[in-house]
């Protein structure tokens, strides 16, 4: 793996459907074009893109998706959403809560008339991540949990949570089905083993090229790296 540094600051970033967005310490948004970030209109504290397109919270918790280049606002609350499930959008909300929005809900909403159901899931996380097999999120506690049967017209799953061996603060699943993560001391994790056989996967690996992380998302060959003073890697895997 080779780790480069890109100019730039943000406190997270996450990569999909072939994009890199990200926010910086002043909720800014930026989305990245060749070698240089451009800012976009509007303040969030969370961004995602992918498959369903660009999501994001603000810091009152409220859900936007980008339509058009503009900003509409979409029912419900959230404080971290991800949009790399096979076009349906999760996340969770400030008090642990997790949800998911179906693909055809998701991928049509295009107004604040536009239907956007909710579906809550069992149990409580303070992060929720998905890919095209499967969904990864951790607790308050640093448990990790995997959930399969998760697809576009079912987006709460078909099975029961599956404890994950290891300590994570932060999980990130990308488009692929590949899966990182970040725990309490900044050291940044891959996930061996992960196929459709087997979404859980075998084993976890330390990627010391990364150094120390506090954020991290994955696309296209591409690990990207957010430092706790908030620098940048683009890490080639």
């Amino acid at each position: 793996m080779k780790c480069t540094e890109v100019p730039g600051s943000l406190k997270q970033i996450d990569a999909g459907a072939g994009l890199v967005v990200g926010v910086n310490a002043e909720d800014g948004i930026f989305a990245l074009f060749g070698k240089s970030w451009t800012r976009l209109p509007g303040s969030l504290s969370h961004v995602s893109v992918g498959p369903s397109g660009m999501w994001g919270a603000n810091s009152g918790h409220l859900i936007f998706k980008l339509v058009g280049g503009t900003w509409v606002t979409v029912p419900g609350q959230l404080n971290q959403v991800d949009a790399g499930g096979d076009q349906f959008v999760v996340g969770v909300n400030h008090v642990d809560k997790v949800y998911c929005m179906e693909r055809d809900y998701a991928v049509d909403f295009r107004s604040s008339g536009s239907p956007a159901p909710w579906s809550q899931l069992p149990g409580v996380l303070v992060y929720y991540s998905c890919g095209p097999i499967g969904c990864w999120g951790v607790n308050k506690n640093q448990d990790i949990y995997m959930r399969e049967g998760v697809g576009p017209t079912e987006c709460q799953g078909i099975t029961d949570w599956q404890h994950i061996q290891g300590k994570l603060v932060m999980v990130e699943v990308g488009t692929d089905g590949s899966v990182y993560g970040v725990n309490a001391g900044g050291d940044v994790y891959q996930r061996d083993g992960v196929t459709e056989c087997d979404p859980a996967g075998i084993s976890w690996t330390l990627l010391s090229e990364c150094g120390k992380s506090k954020h991290v998302s994955y696309d296209l060959g591409h690990l990207w790296v957010i430092s706790p003073d908030d620098k940048i890697q683009d890490c080639v895997v």
